[in-house]
């Protein structure tokens, strides 16, 4: 399994790297290829459980969704989940007997879980950079503050751990995760806040805003990694999905990014846009 872990990472993190630096049309195909992986990992959970989403009309609100992150029109968002909404619920009607308000439910609810942060990750990527006084470096301001959340998210997730195992007592949330622990949450955040602070004054990013960033980032990373435990839990599985070895599915990757990047994007969006 650590094999796995390691010889994905090696392939994973230069792809990732170029992949976010280069940005354009490789990102958006990049994040719509796993956004939509996430949904039908989301389905086949859903369905061990008993309950089954509509595969087609999720497919379509995400990949809409999506789209409109990528055009830059994220006002037209709200026009496709009303009308997924309203299809999906529709559906309960012409399909009565074969689609239940409860698949309705889990149609719309896994729809949201998905569309909405991954459609984050390309309104974040092409942030106008005219709207945070430009790029920095070289780099895109909308790469680096992509950067920002992820390097804060995996800094979480590592001092967690590591501060978790060796002075962990207090349980976190016992019933959804018993191996997550306070100290480790405590840890997790202070891991959040240096690593962003010191990734992000190199690019010549104010103190305040990357102590704060690196907050919420702290804040958001545990509370995404609930979230799917929760998911998986009611599921009554380990794993979301088999994509990636040694890490499990999209959702399992990318469980902590999905809560983070959507809030480094609206904490730009309220104190940094000039």
């Amino acid at each position: 399994m650590l094999a796995k872990r390691i010889a994905t990472a090696l392939v994973g993190i230069p792809v990732a790297v170029y992949v976010i630096n280069y940005g354009q049309w490789l990102f958006g195909i990049t994040v719509s290829f796993l956004a939509l992986a996430a949904w039908h990992e989301y389905c086949v959970m859903v369905g061990r459980g008993g309950h089954y989403p509509s595969r087609l009309l999720g497919f379509i609100g995400v990949a809409l969704v999506l789209g409109c992150a990528w055009i830059g029109n994220s006002q037209e968002t709200v026009t496709v989940i009303t009308f997924i909404t309203l299809i999906v619920l529709g559906k309960t009607v012409f399909s009565y007997g074969k689609f239940s308000l409860v698949d309705a439910a889990f149609t719309l609810l896994g729809f949201l879980y998905i569309a909405l942060p991954f459609s984050h990750l390309l309104l974040l990527r092409f942030l106008d950079p005219s709207l945070t006084g430009g790029s920095s470096a070289g780099m895109s301001m909308g790469a680096l503050f992509l950067w920002i959340a992820f390097i804060g998210t995996w800094a979480s997730d590592t001092f967690a751990y590591l501060v978790g195992s060796k002075f962990g007592k207090v349980k976190l949330c016992p019933a959804i995760s018993p191996g997550k622990t306070r100290e480790g949450a405590v840890g997790g955040l202070i891991g959040s806040i240096l690593s962003v602070v010191i990734f992000g004054y190199i690019f010549h990013i104010e103190l305040i805003h990357l102590f704060f960033m690196g907050l919420f980032v702290g804040l958001a990373a545990p509370f995404g990694d609930l979230v799917e435990s929760s998911l998986k839990r009611f599921c009554c599985v380990k794993d979301s999905g088999k994509l990636l070895p040694g890490h499990g599915g999209v959702l399992d990757r990318f469980d902590s990014i999905m809560f983070t990047v959507p809030a480094v994007y609206y904490y730009i969006q309220f104190f940094l846009i000039r």
